[in-house]
Parts: C-alpha cells; sequence; structure tokens
C-alpha cells in the first residue's frame, strides 16, 4: 500500500509488518537473483538493498563503509545474504554483514544466507559439523552460534501448505532471533580489507 493510501486509511507506518531487508550479494555475478528475489518478494519486505552503482569506486574504503553502514543498514532490520560460488571473496559483503551486527546500529539485524544455484557450483562436500564451505566467514561465525540460519534458494522460494512463501517465515524468524540475546551473535572478525584472489 503507498504511503498516501496508508494515511488515507489511517494506517501507521509502524503497524506495517514487513521487515526492513537489505540484500547482501556479488553483484557481478548474482544480479540476476537480487533482481529475482526484489521482483518476486518484494512486496513482502521493504528494501533498504544498495543498487549496482550507487557507491562510486574511486570513494575510499573508509568511506564506502561508512556509507554502507549509515546509509542503508542502519534501516535494516535482517540482512539476507544471497551466496553464489564467489561471494565469500567480496570485501563488501563481509562489511555488510559486519554492518548489519555492529552495536553502532540501534539493534543488530537479523541474519541469513540463501544458498543460490551457483553456489552449488564446484563445491566439495564437507562433513557434518565441519560448515559449509566457501560462505562468509562473518556468516559462518553466526551459522555456527545459531544466530544465522542457512537455506537453499529451492527451499526459500517455495510454499508453506497455506500458500506463503518460506522467504517471510525465513525472514521473520531471523527478526525474532535478534532480539534473542540468549543467541550470540560474533561480529569480531577482523573485516576484508580487499577482494579475495
Amino acid at each position: 500500500m503507498s504511503v498516501e493510501l496508508r494515511n488515507f486509511f489511517g494506517v501507521n507506518e509502524s503497524d506495517d509488518t514487513r521487515h526492513r531487508v537489505f540484500i547482501s550479494y556479488h553483484h557481478e555475478n548474482d544480479e540476476k537473483y537480487k533482481e529475482a528475489f526484489e521482483k518476486d518478494f518484494g512486496d513482502l519486505f521493504i528494501n533498504e538493498s544498495v543498487s549496482d552503482g550507487d557507491y562510486n569506486p574511486d570513494l575510499s574504503d573508509e568511506y564506502v563503509k561508512h556509507l554502507i553502514a549509515q546509509n542503508n543498514i542502519s534501516l535494516s532490520t535482517v540482512v539476507v545474504v544471497l551466496i553464489g560460488k564467489d561471494t565469500y571473496k567480496r570485501k563488501h559483503v563481509d562489511w555488510e554483514i559486519y554492518a548489519g551486527l555492529s552495536e553502532q546500529n540501534k539493534c543488530r539485524a537479523g541474519l541469513v544466507g540463501i544458498l543460490l544455484p551457483t553456489y552449488y557450483t564446484n563445491q566439495e562436500s564437507r562433513g557434518i559439523g565441519e560448515g559449509y564451505k566457501n560462505i562468509p566467514d562473518r556468516l559462518q561465525d553466526n551459522v555456527e552460534t545459531g544466530y544465522a540460519k542457512l537455506y537453499s534458494w529451492f527451499e526459500a522460494i517455495t510454499k508453506d501448505s497455506d500458500g506463503k512463501y518460506k522467504i517471510q517465515k525465513i525472514i521473520d524468524e531471523a527478526f525474532i532471533r535478534r532480539d534473542d540475546y540468549n543467541i550470540i551473535s560474533k561480529n569480531n572478525r577482523k573485516q576484508l580489507q580487499k577482494n579475495r584472489g
């Protein structure tokens, strides 16, 4: 519902049950999945994401970190990381997860990872308890504590028996976990200074 219609009907912004979601992803490799995610599920959340080209590549790393934290992540209540085969190599993805978990925000954001079909390209299997290979390290830290959860793309885009997309439940659960301080979020890893090879 548009802001004008919401005001006309006397609906306050606080009555909106949609969560503010920041989508973190590898811009070069996985743009089509981010666009599909926004197109298919954009009405289920308020999008706080960065679009390709929003940040000038000539800006300093420190200034880009500041922009990410202050302009987008600070409003987000859940960070969704779309994980392709090279996402773990991207410094901006690490910075976005860091900013979402940062104590500098008024409240830490919920965190969830969605394994894209491209993630499974050339992945070696690991034993139970060893974690996933080639996901962002900061996300893996939080999967291990139980603060973040991982789902496959196909799981997230299917519907439950009640006809709702599972991604809505996934985002709701991540939002609830952020307020459960019995579940520890880990954010002490040094931020990536450059993209990995």
